[in-house]
């Protein structure tokens, strides 16, 4: 028996979605499994490696040095990008292993395998020993991703993502697991952060960042000019971040900052235009206003970023700029306040639709103020607030009274595309709507994955594109801790849980505070059947919701797996009791019966749904919490029959 012990690069690889693939089509999972073969061992063995053993669609391989483990993992990653149908995941870590025979054992190994485990689509992730050994090759660079912890590893272990830059292959970002990552940074590029609020009073948060938003707004249409998208500028609030480094997160080479005070009519803002490379300042001002003067003071400062950055004005640019949708500053600072509660989530929305209400009653031609209550009025429905009866109808008056009165706004198509979705089912023009929508402006995130999500997804159930459209909202907003969820919900449906679970993770990281973010990722480890850590991450959204409907009925999806009947019961009472109270979805309700197989009740929660049109029951065909029970049930099909969903 031969035993020796060595320092080695221990590299792990697994393809993508290879276990649900298994589960539909064996035939063709075989063959990718092939394919994954006559991919990796050749180049393996050009770069010196010892080809040990495949683990299920997993392979394992060893290297003298962790220079030829990197290398070979980069031509393997471009080697995959002519392979349709592969995808993989790569760890690499450098370390004592012990090999036996044609076997390997030891930390190592596991640490490898952890890593690729954690690794985006394409993507390669190595331990800091790796890290140092690559560090001075000129055509390896790498950054820092974070320091976790890992099963069974003693020490947290320090994680950097590598990028190999030969011309040929280029590794993938963080977050953005299927968008190639920039190798360049342009010249004529921003990002706008939220500007402080030097106000004695907190309450005036709201108005720093719209200021903020509206200069970002001004800005985004500009062909010559990339901006960062809003969410993941704001992601750098009130958090004391060099310069430097926010611009090489982003991806920019400018950052705009600066300060608000407002004291009843009148206005102190400061603004500076930074270059993050040296910390100098290319461009500052102070402005001494009364309210009314707020918008020229948004116009300035807008087209001192175009005059400074060089960027190509034509007349057209110039008029969007400078446009503005109202001359009233109480109409304007209650849509602000409006879009700074929607923005927050949750019953939050709900002080924004007040916003929204009065900002149109001060002034009846303010086209946001109407995209804006749209807007909060299709979340209310969706968020089961109001029932779709009572709130949808207004979203459509009110996005067409926006569209009535300024056509280029892409935020009242998105509304629009919800309303023909979710409440008349008439799903060409939700498609019409939702595409307009992005072909108006093809940087707003909302439309990409609210179209991805919820068009593509659950009425389509068209899985790649709907990826495609999560995966296009992330490159946009790579910071968005939002549009990570949403698209842990596309992964969800679509049945891919290790991925869903994945992407969930790097969305806690990037907002440990979203709820929705908590709800898609427990779900996504019920798929997984790990049920206590489902039941952790729902004991812990129904704390910081107050016991919010949508997880009560979560847990009570993770009790089905344990077959608790009696503690889903005691939860279905509880949501009775409070209905006299609240809107309680009806369509959950039905779940719920089902899944304590009390089908009858189920069909009357399910047609009481259907009569009031909620959102959430156009998710029947889609979600894996739908039960069999209940989705093989005639009535049921019926139902669904009556819906129309278009052929998929």
């Amino acid at each position: 028996m031969s035993v020796s012990r060595q320092l080695a690069a221990v590299m792990f690889t697994d393809i993508v979605g290879y276990t649900v693939l298994m589960g539909e089509d064996e035939e063709k999972a075989f063959e990718l499994l092939r394919k994954n073969r006559r991919v990796q061992q050749p180049i393996i063995e050009h770069y010196g490696g010892n080809w040990i053993k495949e683990l299920g669609d997993g392979v394992l391989a060893s290297f003298q040095t962790a220079t030829d483990a990197v290398l070979c993992a980069g031509a393997i990653q471009h080697a995959c990008i002519n392979t349709p149908g592969l995808q993989l995941r790569i760890g690499i870590h450098l370390g004592d292993v012990v090999f036996e025979n044609n076997d390997v054992f030891g930390d190592g190994v596991n640490i490898a395998s952890r890593l690729q485990g954690l690794a985006p689509i394409g993507g390669i992730w190595v331990t800091e020993s790796v890290y140092k050994s690559i560090s001075n090759k000129k055509e390896i660079s790498s950054n820092f991703v974070k320091e976790e912890l890992l099963k069974n590893v003693k020490e947290p272990v320090r994680i950097y993502e590598i990028k190999i830059e030969n011309g040929h292959w280029a590794g993938t970002s963080v977050s953005v697991a299927k968008g190639e990552m920039e190798t360049s940074i342009p010249e004529k590029s921003i990002a706008v952060l939220p500007f402080v609020n030097m106000s004695n009073d907190a309450e005036q948060d709201y108005f720093g960042d719209g200021i903020a938003e509206e200069i970002l707004n001004s800005l985004v249409h500009l062909k010559d000019l990339k901006v960062a998208g809003r969410t993941s500028s704001f992601q750098f609030k009130t958090k004391n971040i060099d310069l430097r480094e926010i611009g090489e997160k982003l991806g920019v080479r400018t950052v705009m900052e600066g300060s608000v005070r407002k004291q009843g009519n009148r206005l102190r803002v400061t603004a500076q235009l930074i270059d993050v490379k040296n910390g100098f300042h290319l461009w500052s001002e102070k402005f001494d206003r009364d309210m009314d003067d707020i918008f020229a003071v948004q116009d300035e400062i807008a087209l001192a970023i175009t005059e400074k950055l060089k960027v190509t004005l034509f007349e057209k640019d110039k008029e969007i700029i400078t446009k503005t949708y109202t001359h009233s500053p109480e109409a304007y600072d209650l849509y602000l306040k409006g879009r700074f509660n929607l923005n927050r989530r949750g019953r939050f929305i709900l002080i924004g639709m007040q916003c929204f209400r009065e900002a149109i009653a001060v002034d009846p031609g303010f086209a946001p103020a109407y995209s804006g209550y749209a807007d909060s009025c299709a979340l209310a429905a969706f968020y089961n607030f109001y029932p779709s009866r009572e709130i949808m109808p207004k979203a459509k008056e009110s996005a067409f009274k926006a569209i009535e009165i300024d056509k280029t706004l892409c935020e009242p198509y998105t509304s629009l595309g919800f309303y023909y979705a979710f409440y008349e089912w008439d799903f060409t023009e939700a498609k019409k709507n939702f595409q307009k929508a992005i072909e108006l402006n093809p940087a707003y995130t909302v439309g990409h994955f609210w179209y991805g999500m919820l068009y593509l997804s659950w009425i389509e159930i068209n899985f790649p594109e709907a990826q495609k459209e999560g995966w296009t909202a992330i490159k946009i907003e790579p910071f968005s801790a939002i549009a990570h969820a949403v698209q842990t919900a596309i992964y969800y449906a679509s049945r891919e849980y290790e991925e869903a679970v994945r992407i969930g993770k790097l969305a806690i990281d990037l907002d440990a505070n979203s709820y929705l973010v908590y709800k898609m990722t427990a779900l996504s480890f019920i798929g997984l059947n790990k049920i206590e850590e489902a039941i952790e991450m729902i004991k812990y959204t129904l704390k910081v919701s107050n016991r919010f409907q949508w997880s009560m009925y979560d847990l009570m999806w993770a009790y089905k797996h344990l077959n608790d009947k009696e503690e889903i019961k005691e939860l279905i009472n509880e949501l009775k009791e409070r209905a006299s109270r609240e809107y309680i979805s009806a369509f959950n309700m039905a779940l719920a019966h089902a899944w304590i197989d009390e089908i009858d009740q189920a069909i009357d929660y399910l047609e009481k749904a259907y009569d009031e049109r909620e959102p959430i029951l156009l998710t029947i065909k889609t979600w894996p919490n739908v039960p069999a029970n209940l989705k093989d049930d005639p009535r049921c099909k019926e139902i669904i029959q009556r819906i129309k969903f278009p052929a998929s």
